[in-house]
């Protein structure tokens, strides 16, 4: 195709790409997108890296040009002239085609940009990774995978001198005791005002895909042949500065893998290391290459398949009835792994059900109805020594200890009452757990207390009052440490809790600017993963609750995002997802780089309709069918696989026509193209506050 311009703009339809989207646009030069509703950065570079003549691409357009071509502010002036990328307000809507949808570039993203260019000029001290991302690294540890040294990065520089979260107004002047440095680089002949700054560039008809954070630098490091972006010239101070924002902020490949490396090599290299070990002398013990761990092949084929697979398997289950073989409806709330065995896994409804599935087969292995009243199961958590046994716990109140090989797999034998014990009610339950030892467990709801009860003689034996000072959304024991928990409140505090101290002080506390949705220790409770409302997730360390990392996703100003966030790979990854967002953002847990986003927008229509065919503008664009008939698909809860890396099942909630729910196993591993058909209108939405 002879193509060289494409305009997609007000393209309300178009929210992603499929990878062989542009192959056959290999003379494309420009690509202009502007309001569209495409968000993802990862699946769209992946798409438009097969553009080899893409010089320039819009997402959204400077006020002063409707058409293609750099603003003739940006391209005016010398080649180290300071360029500026301005995202867009939050408060900016795509559909706003009057002036009065046109707004200025924010303030932050100005200084941002007017920092930029003292940073690459003066050479501020600079973290070697910026310098070399294709340095292939052999930092691959047992535990930690990468050691997390200090980074002085430009932000964290620059914050020590200027608070670059804060409002700078027009017409700033610098305090005389600003560093020397500082107040030498800021002239009037280094750096134009800021009001000249802000006016050069608006942004107009933004994509959401413009709305993410770092979206220029990503773009500008991701797309080496790209020359112009938003109508704004890129020159070579920019290609340097996103090189370092890219280097600081994202992860290439996982474990630090700075290239993508073929599968038939890695599997090679292994076998040849294998039979040089076999080979050596029975007195010299195998070990491996210098720098190498026990975990280095197979991280090495976890990232490789990673990077090949840039739109992830997204399967949503179809539960089959063992009696009649057909599909049966469920309306998932609350799901668990099951701790041993890789193919159970237990999932509670807002109807009160509580259904032990084998997640392979898609089919029933317990069913345990719910007893009558409407309840939703909240409280969902396996024995880790009696594997066949769980507690139950649903907003009523009611709490239950199950057996699953009592129980039966189908409606029809409800009879289940030989399988199952009873505990005292907890009003308004919305989380339980089980400590290491299978001996106690925990109860929380929507209030101050605590319930704690033992497991052997069915018995509650304390009720902990005024914990916090708003209600207790979940409480967690440790993974190995009998006596420790700790527990997550709207209050805006965490706290660690240990039985041995009878639990009138905590331990220790720790704070977060807006309420805690939940808090989950790592697998080998090094870490505590804490998740506030809006996307606020921050790791502290699980032995005094000092901050270890904080994740920086932004958030979206709604006071009823719910933010949940758990581990993946063991402890080397986190997944964080929100209910009032389509996405889930995988993160390493020791730089705290963003690896990927899935989408789940995708699932709307995975199988619910045929694939839906190309349009005349661009071949195998993907309409999101679930927003074009006015349903959205959020994030209600999740869970990383616990044996399978790279894995996950997603709480998939459908918010209209109709409130229904699914869930959705994510394989990072595999492509989507391997994704079977199922048939449509699953949907679902309640409680988004309450449990894990």
């Amino acid at each position: 195709m002879q193509m060289h311009t494409l305009n997609l703009d007000f393209s309300t339809s178009l929210t992603s790409f499929r990878e062989d989207c542009f192959t056959c646009m290999p003379n494309l030069r420009c690509l202009s997108m502007c309001a569209t509703r495409v968000s993802n950065l990862w699946t769209t570079i992946a798409a438009l890296s097969k553009l080899p003549s893409l010089v320039e691409l819009r997402f959204q357009n400077c006020l002063c040009r409707y058409d293609t071509g750099p603003c003739p502010v940006s391209s005016a002036g010398k080649a180290n002239d300071i360029t500026y990328s301005v995202q867009p307000q939050k408060s900016s809507r795509i559909e706003a085609p009057s002036l009065d949808g046109w707004i200025l570039g924010n303030q932050h993203s100005s200084a941002h940009e007017a920092f930029r260019e003292l940073f690459l000029r003066n050479n501020i001290i600079m973290n070697p990774e910026f310098q070399n991302t294709t340095e292939d690294s052999s930092d691959d540890s047992e535990v930690d995978f990468s050691t997390h040294q200090q980074e002085f990065g430009l932000v964290e520089l620059l914050s020590n001198a200027v608070d670059l979260q804060s409002e700078v107004p027009f017409h700033t002047s610098w305090n005389q005791s600003e560093e020397v440095s500082l107040k030498d680089a800021f002239t009037s002949q280094s750096i134009p005002p800021l009001q000249d700054i802000m006016l050069k560039y608006v942004s107009h008809h933004p994509s959401p895909i413009c709305f993410e954070k770092h979206y220029r630098e990503y773009m500008i490091a991701s797309l080496p042949h790209l020359n112009v972006l938003d109508n704004l010239l890129i020159k070579e101070i920019d290609r340097d500065f996103a090189s370092a924002i890219f280097a600081q902020y994202f992860e290439y490949l996982p474990y630090r893998r700075n290239r993508k490396e073929n599968i038939v090599d890695i599997l090679q290299m292994r076998e040849i290391k294998a039979i040089h070990n076999h080979i050596q002398t029975p007195k010299k013990k195998p070990s491996c290459s210098p720098g190498r761990s026990q975990y280095f092949y197979s991280r090495s084929l976890g990232a490789a398949k990673v990077g090949s697979s840039p739109w992830p398997l997204l399967h949503p289950l179809s539960i089959l009835g063992n009696d009649s073989g057909g599909e049966m409806s469920f309306r998932p709330r609350q799901l668990e792994y099951h701790p041993s065995n890789s193919s159970l896994m237990v999932f509670g409804t807002l109807d009160g059900d509580v259904v032990v599935v084998n997640h392979e087969s898609e089919k029933i292995v317990s069913y345990i109805p719910s007893p009558g009243a409407t309840n939703s199961v909240l409280g969902l958590c396996w024995l880790k020594k009696y594997p066949s046994k769980l507690i139950a716990g649903s907003d009523n109140g009611s709490l239950k200890l199950y057996d699953i090989q009592h129980i039966p797999s189908t409606v029809a034998d409800a009879y289940y009452s030989a399988g199952s014990a009873t505990f005292d009610e907890f009003d308004q339950l919305t989380s339980v757990h089980v400590n290491s030892t299978d001996e106690l467990f925990l109860a929380s709801g929507y209030s101050k207390n605590v319930a704690l009860y033992d497991i052997n003689s069915g018995r509650r034996l304390q009720i902990f009052t005024d914990m916090h000072q708003e209600h207790i959304n979940v409480v967690k024991f440790a993974n190995h440490s009998p006596s420790l928990f700790v527990t997550s409140s709207f209050d805006q505090d965490v706290k660690m809790w240990d039985l041995r101290q009878k639990p009138m002080q905590p331990c220790y506390t720790a704070s977060s600017s807006r309420g805690n949705v939940m808090a989950c220790f790592s697998p080998d409770d090094h870490y505590l993963l804490v998740s506030a409302v809006d996307n606020e997730v921050k790791q502290l360390l699980a032995v005094d609750g000092r901050l270890h990392l904080n994740f920086e996703i932004a958030s979206t100003g709604s006071s009823q995002n719910y933010t949940r966030s758990y581990y993946m790979n063991g402890r080397d990854y986190i997944i964080s997802g929100s209910c009032d967002e389509q996405v889930v953002r995988i993160c390493c847990t020791q730089t705290g780089r963003r690896l990927r986003d899935v989408s789940l927008e995708v699932v709307s229509h995975i199988g619910r309709h045929p694939r839906p065919k190309c349009t005349s503008k661009c071949p195998h664009a993907t309409s999101n069918f679930g927003k074009g008939s006015g349903t959205s698909m959020f994030v209600q809860s999740l869970r990383g696989d616990p044996f399978r890396d790279f894995n996950m099942s997603v709480l998939a909630a459908y918010m209209r026509p109709s409130s229904k729910s699914e869930i959705v196993k994510v394989n990072l591993l595999a492509s989507s193209d391997h994704a079977k058909e199922y048939t449509c209108n699953r949907q679902s939405h309640h409680s988004n506050s309450m449990g894990g």
